[in-house]
């Protein structure tokens, strides 16, 4: 009884039914031979052969089509799945990782600084996590000895064995900060912001890198400070670094920066020699309240937003040859000293004050 139901078996007895059926009308016209009508006969059973082959061709498509979605959907599942393990497995190993950032061996602490440093190379979307852990743990407070002393002092100066080596693991972390962050001429490369507030860091060296926000309020940057070549899409604030908690001690240079955005050094103690050749400040900057300590060099410096300048202070010799500046600066007790070269715009003089200072105010027309 099955076997009647089957499609196949009313495609033959249809076709059969239109061979007979067309055969037979034919043969009662006399002008058609036999020959002729059997031949359009099997033609029109044929047909329904004909039809039921591509019936069974689309339907046979429709299976493979189902076939190869539920395929792709159970590979689409498979790969949800092994990422939810490699996820699973990447949160294991950074929690593992910052724990063991608290470990009173410096050999742990260093290995668990490349782990991390390591799970931001393999996973992309943990470098910003990974930045932050690493600059949180540069914001832990430090003291070395030679931190107190003078230039000439500081050369022999060290410290316990427990502050030698975290002064390493510290270094180590500033190191893997900086191979974290993507080069400056980097096309599409993301921006990563680091928050550096009241860090104490030696020999900080960002040098061609991107960055996105960074902040170093209250920071204070011992031995020197290298930043020559960076681009900094966010706002940098270095408000007051170096002021409070110390001096921001040692060489800072920021050689053909870019600053995209704010560029706030107000009230931020340069030490040492300060230079800033060539760089660019594109948005808001201001070196309000900044002491120079030393020489300060601005030559080809271009700012085409807004520039502050007011009390700044000073002290060495001092290259304030912009290469672009605003239509308006802020000038106000902004002084140098007399006995100091001084290199000056040519739309800036100056006016004598006490005990050998000068006062650099804007000419007149």
């Amino acid at each position: 009884m099955k076997l009647w139901r089957s499609p196949l078996a009313w495609t033959f007895l249809a076709s059969v039914a239109l061979l007979l059926g067309v055969g037979g009308w034919l043969l009662t016209d006399p002008a058609t031979s036999r020959s002729d009508a059997l031949k359009t006969g099997g033609l029109a059973g044929g047909a329904i052969v004909a039809l039921y082959a591509l019936w069974l061709n689309d339907r046979r498509r429709r299976v493979e089509e189902r076939r190869q979605d539920i395929e792709r959907q159970r590979h689409e599942l498979e790969s949800q799945r092994a990422e939810q393990d490699r996820a699973r497995v990447a949160d294991e190993r950074f929690a593992k990782a910052v724990e063991l950032l608290g470990h009173a061996a410096d050999q742990v602490r260093v290995g668990a600084l490349h782990a991390l440093a390591g799970l931001a190379r393999s996973r992309p979307d943990y470098t910003q996590t990974v930045l932050d852990v690493l600059c949180s743990y540069l914001r832990r407070p430090f003291e070395h000895p030679r931190y107190e002393l003078d230039r000439k002092e500081r050369g022999g100066a060290r410290g316990t064995p427990e502050q030698e080596q975290e002064l390493q693991v510290r270094l180590t972390a500033q190191r893997l900060v900086k191979d974290l962050l993507p080069p400056a001429d980097a096309p599409d490369a993301a921006d990563y912001d680091l928050d550096l507030t009241g860090a104490v860091v030696e020999y900080l060296d960002f040098s061609g890198r991107r960055i996105g926000g960074m902040l170093l309020r209250y920071a204070t940057l011992h031995s020197s400070t290298n930043l020559s070549g960076c681009r900094f899409t966010g706002k940098a604030y270095f408000t007051a670094a170096g002021s409070d908690s110390g001096r921001l001690i040692g060489y800072f240079r920021c050689r053909g920066a870019v600053f995209e955005s704010h560029a706030w050094f107000s009230g931020t103690h340069f030490a040492e020699l300060t230079d800033f050749t060539d760089s660019t400040f594109a948005g808001e900057t201001t070196f309000k309240d900044a002491r120079f300590g030393d020489d300060a060099i601005f030559a080809g410096v271009k700012v085409t937003g807004s520039l502050d300048l007011r009390r700044a202070c000073f002290l060495g010799q001092t290259d304030l040859r912009f290469g672009v500046l605003p239509e308006s600066v802020s000038l106000y007790n902004t002084l140098v000293r007399g006995e100091k070269d001084l290199r000056l715009p040519e739309v800036w003089g100056t006016e004598e004050l006490r005990d050998g200072e000068l006062r650099i105010v804007a000419k007149a027309g």
